[in-house]
């Protein structure tokens, strides 16, 4: 069995190690050496699920992938948090990353990265790709690697940033894997932050060459984590979504030896001639589209030997004239054999994408009893909103799919699918489709705005084509769930106790034109996406709240349990202010997620990045005031919200938690472009802590009666229904 490092070796390697950055070493070595280091480690963990607490719950719980484990459940069995006392949480320690004394005038975006922890130690990875280890009692660090990737080059899309690591082990060394933006894969020991000898050169692997020349690596990047499934690294990577050519790079997956960094395959998500797949690119059109890469993270069934990689949309994002046919594998869920990258199975949710509807998180991996009969099972949620749900096996649909007829194009030149898969169940979680309807009615006078504004667009069901600027008078297409989702990259939460099915969302108008190139904007493609404003009526959403919200589906039934709106919303809006007395669902979001989510043994958390109300200037369009943050905490059983506590800044990506010493912490990544950005750790209050019923090895014990929440002095507990609770 695996040795998994202790903070104090850990300590006392670190500071014989050439990355190590410590002020205070001898103070805090001594106070880490003093400690009482409890062995209990995490339960183990199947392919799906994690296993439910033994009745001696351990002093220890980790916290070992980018979403608590491999099936990606973002589950923890901690229970020391939980409704009574959730609202008392206090800051425990800050930790600032170390960007701000980079000396680099390279880009990069707000902090993203959620931390491991494995033997009472932290590991993050900074926006500039830092990896740091942190004592995960005291928030003091204890080692700095700095792969200097700011010094290869830029990725696409904004910069650098990352959104997690992975651990691993195969029972005699433990490793980190990181893959940095420019393409450099990275082995770390975990003891130490020095880079493995065996593997790569020097520990890191440049896997530029194998992405393609440099005019093709500028139009790529990666920002998530890795996925170790085996004895194999699996990542994808991002690829410019607005590229002004036909051609473009393709995002192929590739896995290489997590022991030497040999490259073992390459998936291509574009068939390549003589694979199959390749005739669902018309006249060859595989020859020059690229896209249909796996920006967001995996999941992996370490028992099966699979890996689940979501998949996005082909170049360009919104026209496919170039690009005939169903396409795949894009906007697909396709399972493959880690080991060997080899094709087990694949469905394509969207064929022909014109709509941005990437898979934009990873998979969960879940067990279900359905029929007196146990299925390991795969549930994607999506950005239209759908949740679709197969023996991740096979790829055999739990329920039915169907093939509905679906609107055509009328853009000269373009194609389009004449059908599209609707899951029957579980229903959809967010609404689809834009009409009357569906439009802002939270008065009167902001309806008749509303329907005025929405004369100027193209509106109807789901995958409604777009059209060109101006086509039969109307600005442009609305799509509702927008190109943000519905659903996004912080994905859902999966409890492995109820086969409950955590989501949040937003209700996000996206809009979409067609325009032809210009002198000033050349490109070889017939058109150019145009995105036009849709700002509804006193600037308030064009459509109905509530604006964002949270989803429990029970995946053993295929049905909703319930739904609540994730946040207050502008409910001071001067069109609003004593008008509405319910929780609109937050609104406007800061970023493209309407949430990440967690679950732990008795709520559900999400962690929300908002800005405030619009402010309307001089300007053509309002414009977004001061962004925020907020880390919300919901029974998990009723949707009832228990907490509400604003961060100190802005959330960049999802939460997490541990327990240790038979204390349970909750950390959130917070920062933006350009400032201080931090990882904030959160525990009870001590008197709370020590005044709680506890075994001799300091773990809390199980079956404490709880306070009821509604005692606490100034609890912002109530329960909040949606307006229109038939999604």
């Amino acid at each position: 069995m695996a040795r998994t490092t202790s903070a104090a070796k850990l300590l006392a390697a670190s500071a014989r190690s050439r990355c190590l950055s410590l002020p205070r070493l001898v103070r805090v070595g001594l106070l880490l050496l003093s400690a009482q280091l409890l062995s209990a480690q995490q339960p183990s963990t199947t392919a799906a699920q994690a296993e439910p607490a033994p009745a001696t719950k351990p002093a220890t719980i980790e916290w070992r992938h980018y979403a608590a484990d491999l099936a990606s459940s973002k589950y923890s069995p901690a229970d020391q948090i939980d409704a009574s006392n959730v609202a008392t949480l206090e800051v425990a320690w800050r930790y600032e990353t170390p960007d701000l004394g980079v000396q680099t005038k390279a880009p990069a975006g707000n902090l993203k990265g959620t931390p491991l922890m494995v033997g009472g130690v932290l590991y993050m990875v900074s926006s500039l790709q830092l990896v740091t280890a942190i004592d995960a009692r005291t928030g003091q660090e204890l080692w700095r690697y700095d792969p200097w990737a700011y010094e290869l080059g830029v990725p696409t899309h904004g910069g650098f940033t990352q959104r997690g690591i992975d651990w691993w082990t195969d029972g005699e060394r433990e490793r980190l894997f990181l893959v940095t933006g420019v393409h450099q894969l990275v082995s770390l020991d975990p003891s130490t932050g020095k880079p493995d000898p065996a593997f790569g050169e020097d520990g890191v692997v440049d896997m530029r060459p194998d992405v393609g020349p440099p005019e093709v690596q500028r139009l790529t990047g990666l920002n998530s984590p890795p996925a170790v499934c085996g004895d194999t690294v699996i990542m994808g990577m991002t690829v410019n979504d607005f590229g002004l050519t036909q051609k473009m790079p393709a995002g192929h997956v590739r896995g290489y030896d997590a022991r030497t960094g040999q490259k073992k395959w390459v998936f291509h998500t574009v068939p390549q001639e003589g694979e199959t797949g390749v005739e669902t690119w018309l006249d060859e059109s595989w020859r020059t589209s690229g896209g249909t890469n796996v920006w967001s993270m995996l999941s992996c069934d370490p028992a099966l030997g699979m890996v689940y990689l979501p998949t996005g949309t082909p170049s360009s994002d919104y026209y496919g004239g170039h690009r005939h046919g169903d396409n795949l594998y894009a906007e697909s869920l396709v399972a493959l054999d880690a080991s060997t990258g080899q094709r087990v199975w694949h469905f394509q949710a969207v064929r022909h994408g014109l709509w941005d509807y990437d898979f934009p998180c990873a998979p969960n991996l879940v067990d279900l009893e359905i029929d007196g009969r146990t299925i390991p099972a795969v549930a994607q949620v999506s950005k239209q909103g759908f949740t679709y749900v197969f023996d991740r096996r096979t790829g055999e649909p739990i329920w039915p799919i169907e093939e509905r007829p679906v609107a055509t194009s009328d853009v000269p030149g373009e194609w389009t699918a004449p059908t599209q898969p609707f899951p029957t169940k579980p229903p959809p979680f967010e609404r689809q489709g834009v009409t009357d309807a569906d439009l802002n009615d939270l008065t009167p006078e902001l309806f008749a705005e509303a329907r005025e504004i929405f004369q100027r667009f193209l509106g109807g069901p789901l995958f409604t084509p777009p059209i060109v600027a101006g086509q039969n008078g109307k600005k442009a297409m609305v799509q509702l769930p927008g190109q943000a989702g519905g659903a996004n990259w912080g994905g859902a939460a999966y409890d492995p106790e109820t086969d409950l099915l955590y989501v949040p969302s937003q209700t996000r108008l996206g809009t979409m034109a067609l325009v032809e190139p210009t002198a000033r904007q050349a490109s070889d493609r017939r058109y150019l996406p145009q995105f036009v404003d849709a700002t509804g009526p006193q600037g308030l959403p064009l459509v109905k709240p509530p604006w964002s919200r949270l989803t429990a589906i029970d995946l053993r039934e295929g049905t909703l349990r319930f739904q609540v709106p994730l946040g207050d919303g502008p409910i001071d809006h001067p069109a609003l202010a004593g008008k509405v007395e319910v929780p609109l669902g937050s609104w406007p979001m800061s970023g493209l997620s309407p949430g990440w989510p967690m679950v732990t043994k008795t709520l559900v958390f999400v962690v929300q990045a908002v800005s405030t109300a619009p402010i309307q200037d001089d300007e053509a369009s309002p414009r977004d005031g001061p962004a925020t943050g907020y880390l919300f905490a919901f029974d998990k059983t009723t949707g009832e919200e228990v907490a509400q506590i604003e961060l100190p800044d802005v959330p960049g990506g999802g939460p997490m938690t541990y327990v240790l010493d038979g204390k349970q912490t909750l950390v959130v990544p917070v920062g933006r472009r350009g400032k201080k950005q931090e990882l904030i750790a959160y525990r009870l209050p001590v008197p709370e802590v020590r005044g709680a019923n506890q075994t001799a090895a300091g773990t809390v014990a199980a079956g404490t009666p709880a306070a009821d929440p509604q005692d606490t002095p100034g609890h912002p507990r109530r329960q909040r229904r949606l307006r229109d609770p038939g999604v």
